[in-house]
């Protein structure tokens, strides 16, 4: 791509490799008009992330450990690494096991800056069945009936 322009009577040619005009903004360095790419905002830069629900045990906040492959060159294997992050649950919904997907934001706090978007799969939480009540009559611990004496 390469642009004519003209800059105070000056025939400037102008050279970008790569991207659109409109994603660059102007630079004078040491007295040179440059195109550079225009830097993100953090939020613009982070992608959303699905990741497991670790930890739930804070007000309106979860700990959702998120993993990654990446494959290793000098190994040629793919590796697994795990990342942990802090996200703000509004309405608490969130339990330990939950799927969910983050998205980021603005810092929230000193480690807070992803928002839980929504829950994709609930955690399937284990409820114990109710306990059995005994019968009325008392058995000894061989499961016979005792007779009482009156």
């Amino acid at each position: 791509m390469e642009f004519i322009i003209f800059f105070r009577s000056l025939d400037l040619r102008i050279r970008v490799k790569g991207g659109d005009i409109t994603d660059m903004e102007w630079k004078i360095c040491s007295g040179q008009l440059t195109l550079y790419p225009r830097s993100l905002r953090a939020e613009e830069a982070m992608k959303p992330v699905v990741g497991m629900v670790v930890s739930n045990k804070m007000q309106k906040s979860v700990v959702v450990a998120v993993d990654r492959l990446f494959h290793h060159k000098l190994y040629n294997r793919y590796i697994k690494r795990t990342s942990k992050f802090m996200a703000h649950d509004e309405k608490n919904e969130c339990n330990i096991g939950d799927r969910v997907r983050l998205d980021p934001s603005r810092p929230l706090s000193k480690r807070k800056n992803w928002v839980v978007a929504d829950i994709l799969k609930k955690a399937r939480i284990y409820i114990p069945p109710p306990a059995v009540s005994r019968c009325a009559d008392s058995s000894d611990k061989t499961g016979k009936a005792v007779a009482s004496s009156a």
